[in-house]
């Protein structure tokens, strides 16, 4: 789960992590009060959305004056942003975030994150603040500087020190900077965060440390723990089809094909996509989807998985992949018959099954009634499937 910038810097203010002072506006009046609220002579309107590249997209706007904050916020407000990390459509902005200009020394950049290959968490910094961190990674690798954290200790002071003398820190800002990565670290942990990236992370022309922009992301199979935490998801933010299947515990992510699917088992739902891409790419069909139902596909899933995936008016095709191991193909059979029924299907429908009762399951469908083509490959799937939404 993303959290929004000015979520974010709440959670670092709570943890002692310094960021310059903020105030949130959800309409362009707001926006202008608070630059009376905020003593300064330069402010910074910010865009809230959940997409990098902001700036380079008019979300992020330099202002002097309480007009002209004003002014940037009704240009934001009510719209939607469109930048390189989201779609077409763009995310829509209901909030900005207004805060005090800083005099910047340099820019630098610092994120806790998972390091898979290790298997454990790493500190990462660079001095090359203010650039999308992938870049930095392709073009001058040695720029980046990592401390691998022992999950017995955590991160250590002395790794904080490392850091800081590899970004170029001197005298009290070292200090300063040891003081900020341990917080910050403290709060990756208690929040079960999987990602905290502060870019860029700056130090001011009076020798302090401070956050500038935090990007952070949780883990989601941890929310349970954090209440608090749960209640800052934005929905607006997300795709109304991902947010209805997380209501039933289905894994979705849309796409933009023509042929929903809907797999058990994540590996299962990738080969699945990859075939009907690999055998409809000359007759322009793709998937409009992934969808994992996951081991116990029963009819209340399967029903609402149909719905959501006919939701999507792009949809000419539906096909059906299940390995029938805890939950064995005839009771899977029964569920898709009843969910069939019930959303009123009106585009093919191609199920493959495989796995206990298989040919029950088939002769299920076969009896149903409706108009389901079953497959006895997912070769064979793929084609139907293919075939039926070309004719």
């Amino acid at each position: 789960m993303n959290l929004h910038e000015y979520q974010t810097r709440g959670l670092f203010e709570k943890y002692g992590v310094s960021v310059p002072p903020g105030i949130l506006a959800t309409t362009a009046a707001e926006a202008a009060e608070a630059t009376a609220k905020l003593k300064s002579d330069l402010w910074v309107v910010k865009a809230q959305v959940h997409a990098g590249g902001r700036g380079k997209a008019g979300g992020v706007k330099l202002v002097k004056s309480a007009a002209e904050a004003q002014a940037a916020a009704a240009g934001m407000l009510g719209r939607n942003l469109v930048t390189y990390q989201t779609d077409a459509k763009g995310q829509p902005v209901n909030s900005v975030f207004v805060t005090v200009g800083v005099d910047i020394a340099r820019e630098l950049y610092l994120a806790v994150l998972l390091d898979r290959s290790a298997g454990r968490l790493v500190m990462m910094a660079s001095t090359e603040g203010g650039v999308e961190i992938e870049k930095v990674a392709h073009e001058t690798p040695e720029k980046i500087f990592r401390e691998t954290i022992d999950p017995a200790v955590g991160l250590q002071p002395y790794q904080a020190r490392n850091l800081a003398f590899a970004l170029k820190l001197e005298g009290d800002q070292v200090n300063k900077a040891v003081g900020f990565m341990l917080n910050l670290y403290k709060m990756y942990m208690d929040t079960d965060a999987s990602m905290v990236e502060i870019n860029p992370l700056v130090v001011t022309k009076a020798g302090d440390v401070q956050a500038l922009d935090g990007k952070v992301t949780l883990d989601e199979n941890a929310l349970f723990r954090h209440p608090d935490l749960a209640a800052m998801e934005d929905l607006s933010q997300q795709d109304s089809r991902e947010s209805e299947a997380r209501k039933y515990d289905l894994n979705y992510v849309g796409l933009d094909g023509n042929i929903g699917c809907m797999v058990n088992g994540a590996g299962l739902a990738m080969a699945t996509m990859d075939i009907i891409k690999h055998i409809g790419a000359a007759k322009g069909a793709a998937p409009a989807n992934f969808l994992d139902v996951g081991g116990g596909a029963d009819e209340a899933k399967v029903t609402a998985a149909l719905k959501i995936i006919l939701g999507d008016t792009q949809v000419k095709g539906i096909l059906i992949n299940i390995f029938g191991g805890i939950m064995k193909c005839d009771i899977i059979a029964n569920g898709i018959v009843a969910a069939a029924k019930a959303v009123k299907l009106h585009v093919p429908l191609v199920v493959r099954l495989e796995g206990t009762n298989v040919e029950l399951g088939n002769k299920i469908l076969a009896d149903s009634g409706l108009p389901i083509i079953t497959a006895n490959s997912l070769k064979d799937a793929a084609e139907k499937i293919v075939g039926a939404i070309g004719k």
